[in-house]
């Protein structure tokens, strides 16, 4: 009982080292964040300049950038262009594996990445009756995973269908639009898209997996004060969307200009109760490694278990969320 008392005391004084440790304006006059309309916490601290709250201390400006899917955000962190990418977990693992130092520091939130949605009047019963079909999603993004692991549960090839790939948004506006038989959708738009009469094809509670928030190594390395700043910002907005889940919902709908039913519906779906990543963030993604090899998303050679090995640093994430 004393070794938990010193081990929980311990914590604090480090999360508390972190909050207070002064940053370097002269080595970070800028932090690059990205936000994104799948990521609630990323739309809180946003709208509360937390960060820049924070951050004017020490007279470093703060920047965000919208991303638009996964693979908008690491484009973004990989090129230099933020510090910060909120991402699937396999999207961050796919990331690293082919050669990018990103770095898993804290998961937003838990959730299964899709459904497959078809028009409300659509003759599909399975997903059987996609093949030779055109099957909308966003490449190098959860709903893009969760459609290969449909397909592979199915028995269906993924070579017996068409893959059309477009950015969310614009693959419910091909759905809307008859372009395409089926869509992998990524919340508030699937949201939406239900709430509008779309018909789920195939949905999978199974395939669940967290979602993270990354930054590069070096960065990681070179301004850890900076980081656990971040990180403290996340989780004060997380537990605040749990303490306040009316009030998440008013904010996060005027912020994406979407109906307070289509976020509601979102945010069901969400399970923000696992925000330090470890060992089950790890196995979640381990049954897709193999689609991501046959689908060459992986560069030959990669080696999968030191990625997943090397993936998560949750070393910031853990003072600060025992702290609480």
């Amino acid at each position: 009982m004393l070794l938990k008392c010193t081990a929980k005391i311990k914590s604090a004084i480090i999360a508390s080292l972190f909050v207070v440790a002064p940053l370097h304006a002269e080595a970070l006059k800028q932090i690059s964040l990205d936000y994104a309309y799948y990521s609630p916490e990323s739309l809180v601290v946003k709208k509360n300049h937390w960060l820049e709250d924070e951050f004017n201390k020490s007279h470093t400006s703060v920047k965000w950038v919208l991303s638009r899917g996964s693979n908008n955000s690491l484009e973004f962190l990989n090129s230099g262009a933020t510090d910060f990418a909120l991402t699937s977990s396999i999207s961050a693992f796919v990331s690293r594996a082919n050669g990018q130092p990103v770095k898993a520091i804290y998961s937003y939130l838990w959730y299964v990445p899709s459904l497959i949605l078809v028009q409300k009047n659509a003759p599909y019963t399975s997903l059987t009756d996609l093949k030779g079909k055109k099957i909308a999603a966003t490449k190098g993004t959860d709903p893009y995973f969760f459609l290969l692991r449909a397909l592979s549960s199915s028995h269906i090839n993924v070579k017996d269908v068409n893959i059309v790939h477009l950015q969310h948004p614009e693959g419910r506006a091909a759905l809307e639009q008859g372009r395409v038989d089926a869509w992998a959708g990524l919340d508030p738009f699937m949201a939406a898209g239900q709430l509008a009469g779309d018909k789920i094809l195939y949905e999978n509670k199974n395939f669940g997996v967290a979602a993270f928030l990354n930054t590069r190594e070096n960065f990681l390395h070179d301004h850890p004060e900076a980081v656990a700043t971040v990180i403290k910002a996340y989780d004060r907005a997380r537990r605040w969307i749990i303490a306040n889940p009316q009030q998440a919902v008013k904010l996060i709908a005027a912020e994406t200009q979407l109906p307070e039913p289509v976020i509601s519906l979102q945010l069901s779906r969400y399970d923000l109760t696992k925000p330090i990543p470890g060992q089950a963030a790890l196995d979640a993604i381990k049954p897709v490694i193999p689609l991501l090899l046959s689908d060459n998303i992986l560069r030959h050679g990669a080696n999968t278990e030191q990625t997943l090995n090397t993936l998560i640093d949750s070393s910031l994430a853990t003072p600060v969320v025992e702290a609480k």
